[in-house]
């Protein structure tokens, strides 16, 4: 096989027609470049110069080898910018994973901030349940994906993950305007709303898994009249008055006819994570982190709050991680 070195210290002899011009040009010392094209001319199998008294003079072959070796060199340039822009992050491709209430309000600004940043690199987005993108993580389809874990819902991750924490969203209550449990100024008793008809996640979803556990904390069941994965669906039926409703703070949007309250007594939360396996060296991952960690600081209010606790990686002489104890 042809040593490209070899071959771009042959261009430089071949255009200066000598070996010590060619020397100072490479950095190379006039006894080393007389070695590469020896070692060349093994390779190739017939002499590249003549040597004659007073310098050297190419051959037919030398020219002709010289000419290819140019488009050559060119492509193999073109290929050493193109892996220098992956590795440093400046290009490439990022495959990310959100569930949907992220994807609505985390996801947007922080993909607007990468394609800010690193305008050569291709992003891509698939939005599914957690528990259908952490497959994907894990086979390498996806670089890094965001997932969520409630309080009273407890979460272990797999092992080859990094789990990055990003924030915190208080459960809110939704009742209708002028509900008689408001009356309370620290916020709902859920006890006041054990009779009432409850809009719900569908069973078997963590939101709905914790809607039961954080009522049986105040010794009822709720009384679950209408189902409902999508969060905008849960808020239109509580704000026409047909029952009310647990949601997280990402999903929490304001409308006339509903009321968002925290809970007085048990305060309960959903936590939000980017997972991504240790094993992944894409250069683009730490962009994203930071991404993300700008997007969530951008999100806190009343009912989200940013975890302080993370900085962003630019901040970190190393990607922060966390342990799975710390992620639940």
């Amino acid at each position: 096989m042809l040593n490209p070195l070899h071959l771009r210290t042959l261009v430089e002899v071949v255009v200066t027609g000598s070996f010590a011009r060619a020397a100072r040009r490479t950095g190379y010392t006039a006894s080393a470049v007389s070695q590469q094209i020896a070692a060349l001319e093994r390779a190739v199998g017939t002499p590249l110069f003549e040597r004659e008294a007073h310098g050297i003079r190419p051959t037919g072959m030398a020219f002709t080898i010289a000419e290819r070796a140019r488009e050559s060199i060119a492509v193999l340039d073109s290929l050493e910018r193109d892996i220098r822009d992956v590795v440093q992050g400046r290009s490439g491709r990022l495959r990310l994973g959100t569930f949907p209430t992220a994807g609505e309000r985390l996801v947007p600004s922080a993909v607007a901030e990468l394609t800010r940043s690193h305008p050569g690199a291709e992003i891509l987005l698939d939005e599914a349940e957690p528990d259908d993108l952490l497959p994907q993580v894990q086979k390498g389809d996806l670089d890094l994906t965001l997932v969520f874990a409630y309080d009273l819902v407890p979460r272990v991750w797999p092992v080859e993950l990094t789990v990055f924490p990003l924030i915190e969203e208080t459960l809110v209550v939704l009742v209708p305007a002028g509900h008689h449990a408001l009356r309370r100024s620290d916020g709902i008793d859920l006890a006041d709303l054990a009779d009432e008809r409850w809009v719900a996640s569908r069973p078997g979803t963590a939101g709905a898994t914790s809607l039961f556990r954080i009522c049986a904390v105040h010794m009822f069941a709720p009384r679950v009249a209408f189902r409902s994965n999508d969060y905008d669906v849960v808020q239109g039926l509580v704000a026409a008055g047909a029952g009310v409703a647990i949601v997280p703070g990402l999903a929490y949007q304001p409308r006339e006819g509903m009321v968002a309250v925290p809970l007085a007594q048990t305060p309960s939360h959903r936590r939000v994570f980017a997972l991504y396996r240790t094993a992944n060296h894409n250069p683009l991952l730490k962009a994203a982190l930071d991404a993300f960690v700008l997007a969530g600081r951008g999100l806190q209010g009343r009912f989200v709050r940013a975890d302080e606790s993370i900085r962003s990686t630019s901040e970190e002489d190393e990607t922060p991680t966390t342990e799975l104890d710390e992620a639940v």
